[in-house]
C-alpha cells in the first residue's frame, strides 16, 4: 500500500507525536525510577488498589520524587496484583502477587535504597544477565503480542502515552491513503472477525462501501458476555485508544460519518476508560470535525448495553443502538448493506478493530506472515479454569491446543490429570485430551465440533463432570435466550430438563437419542448464532464422553464425584481422630455427630453436600470421602 503523502495531515500529526515522544521520554528517560501498577479490573480483584495507595503514601514520607502511573492487564493475572518498576541500572522489573507489605519494602528498599528485592520478582520485561525475563518463560516461545501490545506497559487515560508508542501512525497513513486502498490492504492481510464468525473483514468493509446509502455507520462491539472470557474488556480497559484508532480507520475505509462502541454496563472501569480516551481523542483533534485536519470527518458514542447476552449477536446490538428490544433480525439483508436504522453498517469486535492499526503501519503481508492457513494473524484468549496461570495470551493462530494449555498456562495444577477444554464460549465445544494437538484456528476447531468464539478457553480436570458441564452452559444459553425462536426458546428448554434428570440420576437410554435429535433441529431451526450453537456442549460431549453419560444413567453414579444427587460423604471410623472436630465445627447444616466411640458419623437425610467436611478434614487423616453412586452407610457407623 502506497500513502499519497500530504503535508497538512503529515505535518498535523508530527506535531502531536512530537509532543507526546517528548512527554514520555521525559517520564521514562529522565534517569529516575517509574512505577507502574497494573489496576485493570483482575488486578483491583487481587487488591491492586490498596498497593497502588501504599506506594503513594511511603513515596511520599520517604519525600521521593517517582511517578506512578495505574496501567493495565499485562496478561499475568494469576500473579495480580503486579507491580513494575523501571530504574536506571535495572531492567524494567515486574513484581508479582504484590501485597501492602511488599509494596512498602519496594518503596523502601529498591525506589529509596539500591535492594531490588529479588525474592519478589515475576520476571524482567527485558532480557538481561541480572534478573530472569519473561523470555525465559516457556510462554514466550509462542507468545506474540499484537492486539496486546501495549497492555499493562502505558497509561490507558494518557493519550500520550499511546501516541509515543506508534499510536494514531496507522490512522496518518491511512488518511493518506484512498478508502478502496485500505480496504485492500485488510484483505490482503487475511484479517478475519475476532467475534466468532471468522468472516473476512476486508471483505465486509468493502460490501458497506459499494452500498448506496448515507448515513453509514461503524459499530464495535463490546458486549462481551461468555462466562470465564474478559479479553475485550481487558483490551478497553488496558489500551483504549487501539481500538478508537481503528474505529475511526475503519470508518473512512467505508465512509461513515458517525461511530458506536457498545460496551455492557456491567464493565465499568471499561466504560470510564472509554469515556476518557474518547474526550483526549477529541482534543487533539484525532476525532471529530477534520480530523488531522482532513476532509474526513467522525465521531464515536459510547452506548452502555444493559448485559442481555443475546446483544453480542449484530442484529440484536443493531436493535438494542435503536431502543429496541435486543431480538436478532432475519438475514438478509446483512448490516453492511441494511444495518442501524436500515442504513449500511460496519459491526466489528473489539479485538478486530484493535489489529487494524498495526497493520496500517507494518503492511498486509507483516500480518500475513503470522498464522497459518485461512487463519492469520494472532488469537488471543482468556485462560480459565483448571489451570495454573490463569490470565490473557496472544499466540498465532495455528499454535495448538496443548501449548497453550501446558506450554503458555503451565498446565493442570495440584497434579490433576487433563480432562477437557471448553473453547469458544457458552456456545463452544468440549474437546478432549485426542484433540490436544488441534491447531487453534476457525478451520480446525469448527471441524472438531468447536469454535474459536470470542477466546474464551476454559480447562476442565479429572474433578469436573462432562454431563454437568454441558448442563452448566446450556442452562446460561437457555437462559439468555431472547425467546424469538420456538427451536431455540422451547427446544432448549426441554434439552435442559433431560440433562437435569441425567445428573441427577432419572436418565433414560432413550434421553441420550432425543437430546441429539432436538440438538440438530435447533441448530437447524434457529435464526441467530446463539440458537444455532448452544447444543455444541452438549453434542461434543455425547461425541467425547458418552461413556459419562451412561454411567449416569445404567449405574446412577457420577465418576467425576460431582453431580450432588449421584453422591454422599461418608466417615471412613479407622482414620478418624476421636478428638478432631474439624468436621463437625464446619458443618452448616450440623449433620455430623459422634456415636459412641467418639467417632463421627453424617446424618445422611441432613446432609446437603456442601462438601465443606472433605475440606476441613485435616490431610494427615483423610478420614472424609466421596462415593457414586451413594453406598450404604458403613458398617462402622450402624
Amino acid at each position: 500500500m502506497k500513502a499519497t503523502h500530504s503535508p497538512t495531515i503529515a505535518s498535523a500529526f508530527e506535531d502531536i507525536k512530537s509532543r507526546a515522544i517528548a512527554h514520555w521520554q521525559e517520564v521514562f528517560d529522565s534517569g529516575q525510577p517509574v512505577i507502574l501498577v497494573g489496576t485493570a479490573t483482575c488486578g483491583r480483584a487481587a487488591g491492586a488498589l490498596d498497593v497502588l495507595e501504599t506506594i503513594q503514601t511511603e513515596l511520599e514520607k520517604l519525600g521521593v520524587d517517582c511517578p506512578v502511573f495505574e496501567v493495565g492487564c499485562l496478561g499475568h493475572c494469576y500473579a495480580e496484583p503486579l507491580v513494575v518498576i523501571s530504574k536506571p541500572g535495572y531492567p524494567p522489573i515486574c513484581y508479582g502477587y504484590v501485597n501492602t507489605v511488599i509494596a512498602e519494602r519496594l518503596v523502601r528498599e529498591f525506589i529509596a535504597g539500591d535492594n531490588p528485592c529479588l525474592e519478589f520478582v515475576l520476571g524482567a520485561l527485558e532480557e538481561n544477565d541480572l534478573i530472569p525475563s519473561f523470555a525465559d518463560f516457556p510462554r514466550a516461545v509462542y507468545e506474540k503480542k499484537v492486539v496486546l501490545r501495549n497492555c499493562g506497559h502505558i497509561d490507558p487515560t494518557d493519550i500520550e502515552h499511546y501516541i509515543a508508542n506508534d499510536g494514531y501512525s496507522g490512522l496518518a497513513t491511512a488518511l493518506q491513503t484512498s478508502p478502496e486502498e485500505i480496504i485492500t490492504e485488510i484483505k490482503d492481510s487475511g484479517l478475519r472477525g475476532r467475534g466468532g464468525a471468522g468472516f473476512s473483514t476486508g471483505e465486509k468493509w468493502e460490501k458497506c462501501r459499494d452500498t448506496r446509502g448515507r448515513p453509514k455507520y461503524v459499530i464495535c462491539n463490546a458486549d462481551e458476555g461468555d462466562p470465564g472470557a474478559f479479553m475485550d474488556r481487558a483490551i478497553l480497559e488496558s489500551d483504549p485508544h487501539s481500538v478508537i484508532e481503528g474505529i475511526i480507520i475503519a470508518a473512512y475505509a467505508i465512509g461513515a460519518r458517525y461511530g458506536y462502541i457498545y460496551v455492557r454496563a456491567e464493565y465499568p472501569l471499561a466504560v470510564e476508560r472509554v469515556r476518557i480516551a474518547l474526550r483526549q481523542a477529541r482534543k487533539l483533534n484525532l476525532l471529530g470535525r477534520h480530523i488531522l485536519e482532513s476532509d474526513f470527518s467522525f465521531d464515536i458514542r459510547l452506548f452502555e448495553g444493559s448485559g442481555a447476552f443475546v446483544c453480542g449477536e449484530e442484529t440484536a446490538l443493531i436493535a438494542s443502538l435503536e431502543g429496541q428490544a435486543g431480538m436478532p433480525r432475519y438475514r438478509p439483508p446483512y448490516p453492511p448493506s441494511s444495518g442501524l436504522y436500515g442504513k449500511p453498517t460496519v459491526v466489528n469486535n473489539v479485538k478486530t478493530l484493535a489489529s487494524v492499526p498495526p497493520i496500517m503501519v507494518n503492511g498486509a503481508g507483516w500480518f500475513n506472515d503470522i498464522g497459518s492457513g485461512e487463519s492469520r494473524g494472532t488469537a488471543v484468549f482468556a485462560l480459565a479454569g483448571k489451570i495454573v496461570n490463569t490470565g490473557l495470551v496472544e499466540v498465532p493462530m495455528g499454535t495448538t491446543l496443548r501449548q497453550v494449555i501446558f506450554d503458555v498456562g503451565s498446565g493442570i495444577p495440584d497434579g490433576k490429570r487433563f480432562k477437557a477444554v471448553q473453547i469458544g464460549g457458552p456456545s463452544g465445544g468440549c474437546l478432549p485430551e485426542s484433540a490436544l494437538d488441534l491447531p487453534v484456528d476457525f478451520d480446525s476447531l469448527t471441524g472438531a465440533g468447536a469454535m474459536m468464539g470470542s477466546g474464551g478457553m476454559v480447562v476442565l480436570d479429572e474433578d469436573d463432570c462432562m454431563v454437568e458441564i454441558a448442563r452448566y452452559f446450556l442452562e446460561f444459553t437457555q437462559r439468555e435466550s431472547c425467546g424469538k425462536c420456538t427451536f431455540c426458546r422451547l427446544g432448549t428448554k426441554q434439552m435442559l430438563t433431560l440433562l437435569n434428570d441425567i445428573t441427577q440420576g432419572k436418565g433414560t437410554q432413550a434421553d441420550l437419542d432425543t437430546l441429539k435429535t432436538l440438538a440438530e433441529d435447533i441448530k437447524a431451526g434457529s435464526l441467530c448464532g446463539l440458537g444455532k450453537t448452544a447444543p455444541n456442549p452438549v453434542l461434543t460431549t455425547l461425541r467425547y464422553f458418552e461413556d459419562e453419560y451412561h454411567a449416569h444413567i445404567t449405574e446412577g453414579c457420577c465418576p467425576a464425584l460431582m453431580c450432588q444427587q449421584l453422591i454422599a460423604y461418608y466417615i471412613l471410623p479407622d482414620k478418624c481422630e476421636r478428638s478432631c472436630d474439624a468436621c463437625v465445627g464446619t458443618c452448616t447444616v450440623e449433620a455430623i455427630s459422634s456415636n459412641k466411640r467418639r467417632i463421627k458419623v453424617i446424618d445422611q437425610e441432613k446432609c446437603v453436600k456442601c462438601n465443606t467436611c472433605l475440606t476441613a478434614c485435616p490431610p494427615q487423616y483423610n478420614a472424609v470421602i466421596k462415593l457414586s453412586p451413594p453406598s450404604e452407610v458403613p458398617a462402622a457407623e450402624k
